[in-house]
This record gives C-alpha cells, sequence and structure tokens, in this order.
C-alpha cells in the first residue's frame, strides 16, 4: 500500500532528473577543483555519459545506487508497491548499463562508473578520479 495518493506520487516522480543531479554536481565540482575540462551529457555515445574527457578517451558515469542497482544498501531496496514492475524496470536500467559500458568500450574508451553512496568520501572520489583520468604510463 502506497503512503502518498497516486496525484503526490506522480508529482514525486516527475521531480526526478536524468542529468544535472546531485551527485552529478558533486562529481563536477569536485572535477573542476582539480582542473579538469570536461563535456556533459555526451551525445552520441552510447548512454549518454553524464562525463566526457574527449582528449583522453574517457567517460564517467554519476548512478544513483537505487535506480542502478548498486551492491550497497540503497541499492538492494525495492519498493513495496508495484514490485513485479519495479523489479522488471530496475533489472533493465543494470542490463541497459552493461550493454552501453560493453559498446563504449569497443569503440575505445575508458569508463568509470561513480556510485551515489561514494560521494561522502570527497577525497577518496578526488584520488579516484585523478587516477582514472591520468592513469600511470607505461614506458
Amino acid at each position: 500500500m502506497d503512503v502518498l495518493t497516486p496525484e503526490q506520487r506522480s508529482r514525486c516522480m516527475a521531480a526526478i532528473r536524468g542529468k544535472n543531479t546531485g551527485p552529478e554536481l558533486i562529481v563536477r565540482r569536485v572535477l573542476s577543483a582539480m582542473d579538469y575540462r570536461y563535456r556533459l551529457q555526451g551525445r552520441g555515445l552510447p548512454g549518454r555519459p553524464d562525463l566526457v574527457f574527449a582528449s583522453r578517451r574517457s567517460v564517467v558515469f554519476v548512478h544513483g545506487c537505487f535506480w542502478h542497482r548498486h551492491a550497497c544498501r540503497f541499492g538492494r531496496v525495492t519498493p513495496r508497491t508495484r514490485g513485479a514492475f519495479w523489479q522488471t524496470k530496475l533489472v533493465g536500467n543494470r542490463e541497459r548499463d552493461k550493454r552501453n559500458i560493453r559498446a563504449l568500450r569497443r569503440q575505445g574508451w575508458r569508463v568509470l562508473v561513480v556510485w551515489e553512496c561514494q560521494l561522502r568520501a570527497v577525497d577518496k572520489l578526488a584520488s579516484r578520479l585523478r587516477a582514472f583520468l591520468d592513469p600511470p604510463q607505461a614506458e
């Protein structure tokens, strides 16, 4: 049983954005503070990555744990109302993510997924992003 009326639930769901989300803005602030330049919403690339570093052939996806089924406690939650619908939707999201990442890698792109739950430790996030964007060069 849903605790909200259908109108309230519709308003809540309509407020969920696909770009310029809170987690994405955090990652963008960290990258800007480290002087990295990027493009947003990679049009023409599989999955439209949130951040594209074309000169580095690298992309970053910022995923919400619930929507993309991360292994953390936030990603394991399934709504009680319309459980079958949500299970199908969320599993479909995960499968689509795998297809998009595979397609990007086949095209020669390096891919990093940043999960919403990882944004609490900004220092760890910054070092992870730096390691991804500036990998050690083989000599």
